[in-house]
């Protein structure tokens, strides 16, 4: 990356990263903490943890495309400040329904696709995955780190206190937008990082893409729901005050990622995605099933606690690899698009199912009903074909008549390990799938029509 790049890529993950941590700090400690507000309900506290994702996955993607008309960065400032506004609006009130509204408040400023958007009009094509890379370990790190800060800001100040540092979150978020992120001269049409309305329809009719869908969804309404239920098992079954959860949450997400790392080398280089995704979500069922009898030892909870999040990391990694891979030439922003949709309507039923169960049913019914969503998944992805291993290539063009692309579609096709192809006239670019162990980029050299290649 050149010196721009780079600076763009840092401002923009930062950005993500603490508005994600924002959201994420306060879900180890909010049924604990938000038992004392005035009208709270085992049920109302869940709607209130997971009502974030609802305004999240209404919203994503026509932020993105009215960032297309008003531009980026303005959107971005009007997410930020609906974020902010959120949080403060959570932080001042003693009321569950205002911190309901707040929380809703909160995930109307849905600008994480106005943030791929504006990546890509800041980034080449030849640097496109670094950058998206970057901005994924980023988020990863920012929920590790929500487990810790939020019960060591709960215990100093308070749920009022943790809405009220992600406020402060927002506002230099807002200031490293102004200062450091570059305003772009134009808006670039990536069909890598954002969503295309024509690309629609094909995407939520495939397959393979919606059984990725259903998982993401499955994964954040369990991640949500073990949240209702796991912090109070720690401090009221097993004896951990709330104050000391922090460093239990620590060895947890530490162990548990460098746990697993070899899968993903296992599932990406042997070509084994298949069988790593269903023994993931094997071990994320069992882990799920073996919390609910953990009620006499902690060391259990931990051993429990350290196989879900070796399983939900594996998967957390590996499904927006997999949506890369599957997703249709020329739609792979539309595609996360829908992904992200998903991930956040997860979120909100996760809370609010889980805690309509935990008032009806208690600990036992939310942990086995996220059981029953995991073996359903499970069941989904047995049916899934082996992924594909192709990745996206990207070919500029020479201006040619409109007439020629025919011809040029056929060329490209023709060659070893090209999977699809499709041609964006407007902006000269061919967006290919290709499967990197047959395809060889110095055949594109013998064709006039090519002006620059590069990986997506």
């Amino acid at each position: 990356m050149n010196t721009l790049e780079k600076r763009s890529v840092s401002a923009l993950a930062s950005v993500y990263a603490m508005r994600m941590l924002g959201l994420f700090m306060v879900m180890p400690v909010f049924m604990l903490l938000g038992s004392e507000l005035e009208g709270a309900t085992p049920a109302l506290l869940g709607f209130a943890m997971g009502a974030y994702g609802l305004s999240q996955a209404l919203l994503q993607i026509p932020f993105g495309m009215l960032s297309d008309r008003v531009g980026r960065k303005r959107m971005i400032y009007i997410g930020l400040v609906l974020f902010a506004a959120g949080s403060l609006l959570a932080g001042a009130t003693d009321s569950i329904y205002v911190v309901i509204a707040g929380r809703i408040l909160q995930g109307a400023g849905a600008i994480a696709s106005v943030l791929m958007a504006l990546l890509s009009d800041l980034t080449r094509e030849e640097e496109r995955t670094k950058a998206m890379a970057t901005v994924g370990i980023t988020i990863g790190l920012s929920f590790s780190v929500s487990l810790v800060l939020g019960p060591l800001l709960g215990g100093w100040w308070g749920l009022s206190g943790i809405f009220y540092v992600t406020a402060a979150l927002a506002v230099v978020a807002l200031v490293i937008v102004n200062r450091l992120v570059p305003t772009p001269h134009q808006h670039k049409t990536s069909a890598d990082t954002h969503p295309a309305r024509e690309m629609l329809g094909r995407v939520v009719s495939d397959g393979r893409l919606l059984r990725l869908d259903f998982g993401i969804f499955a994964l954040h309404l369990v991640l949500t729901a073990l949240f209702l239920v796991f912090p109070s098992m720690l401090r009221d079954t097993l004896g951990l005050a709330s104050s000391s959860h922090w460093w239990f949450y620590l060895s947890v997400m530490v162990t548990s990622f460098f746990a697993m790392v070899p899968f993903i080398i296992i599932g990406e280089k042997k070509r084994k995605m298949k069988p790593v995704l269903c023994g993931a979500i094997t071990l994320l069922t069992l882990a799920t099933a073996g919390l609910a009898g953990v009620s006499a030892s902690l060391v259990a909870a931990w051993v429990g606690l350290f196989f879900f999040f070796m399983a939900f990391n594996l998967l957390e990694a590996s499904l927006p690899s997999l949506i890369s891979k599957e997703a249709p030439a020329a739609s792979k922003g539309t595609a996360m698009g829908v992904y992200s949709t998903s991930q956040f309507m997860g979120a909100f039923l996760g809370g609010a199912l889980g805690g309509f169960l935990l008032e009806l049913a208690g600990i036992e019914g939310v942990l086995w009903f996220m059981v029953v969503m995991l073996a359903l998944w499970l069941l989904v992805a047995l049916t899934m074909p082996a992924p594909g291993y192709t990745t996206s290539f990207v070919v500029q063009l020479h201006k040619v008549m409109g007439n020629q692309y025919d011809d040029i579609d056929d060329h490209l096709r023709r060659l070893p390990g090209v999977r699809d192809v499709v041609i964006v006239e407007d902006a000269a670019t061919a967006y290919l799938k290709v499967d990197r162990q047959q395809f060889d980029e110095a055949l594109l050299a013998d064709f006039s029509f090519v002006r620059q290649a590069s990986n997506s």
